[in-house]
């Protein structure tokens, strides 16, 4: 649409516990650098099994709907990042193995410094977010009960459900999002968004109508979780 546009830029940044230089890719919204002493809160966004650090901004067409919902006046401006999440050696028969912790130690220790040194970015944990789509979410949510010092938001998208037991102190979660195609496991979802709101949760659960396990289900939980995604963050 013609609508203001942002920016996507690659990034590198050293990982000492890689030892190597990672890669990330950083949406900044259009009104970023307007006003000088402007900071916007960071959403960190993963993608699934077998994509990298391109899905979001390739298949996912983020950017855009961000731009879109910015220019519609439906969404708080904020910064994505998408980072390699570490998961593609695992197969699928050893993911029961699978912790997130490798992922956990480059996201927290090595890239929110970065960003948060290079970027005007709001620092404190209600101005930061973190979401994956399919195994993205797994990995989110094995990292959301650990983290809740960095992160007051989590989403799910295709990436499994929330339950009340998840979190030791719930006035530490600001806001969840559980999300999932229609052909998926909407009961789980229903749920799970029903089970936490019982529990006081403020969480949204979301059902993409007609989809499965693909893109446009998470194009569309994107679109319906960066809506409520920082509103009531200063």
């Amino acid at each position: 649409k013609n609508v203001p546009h942002g920016n996507v830029q690659q990034i590198l940044f050293w990982s000492p516990s890689t030892n190597k230089f990672q890669r990330a890719f950083v949406y900044t919204p259009p009104t970023y650098g307007v006003n000088p002493k402007e900071k916007f809160p960071v959403l960190y966004l993963q993608h699934g099994w077998g994509e990298d650090e391109t899905a979001w901004s390739n298949q996912g067409h983020e950017n855009l709907i961000m731009d879109n919902l910015i220019a519609e006046g439906k969404c708080k401006p904020f910064i994505i990042v998408n980072a390699y999440g570490l998961t593609n050696d695992f197969k699928f028969g050893s993911i029961g193995q699978f912790t997130g912790k490798e992922f956990e130690e480059m996201l927290c220790n090595e890239l929110i410094p970065y960003v948060d040194s290079h970027f005007k970015t709001k620092t404190d944990r209600n101005n930061r977010a973190l979401a994956g789509l399919s195994m993205g979410g797994m990995t989110t949510k094995l990292i959301s009960g650990r983290r809740v010092d960095l992160f007051a938001s989590f989403g799910l998208l295709s990436g499994g459900q929330f339950a009340p037991s998840d979190f030791q102190d719930k006035t530490q979660i600001k806001y969840l999002f559980v999300g999932c195609g229609e052909k998926e496991n909407p009961q789980g979802i229903r749920k799970s968004e029903a089970d936490c709101k019982g529990a006081g949760y403020n969480i949204q659960g979301y059902v993409s109508e007609g989809t499965a396990h693909e893109f446009l289900t998470w194009r569309r939980c994107l679109y319906v979780m960066a809506q409520s995604l920082f509103k009531d963050t200063k």
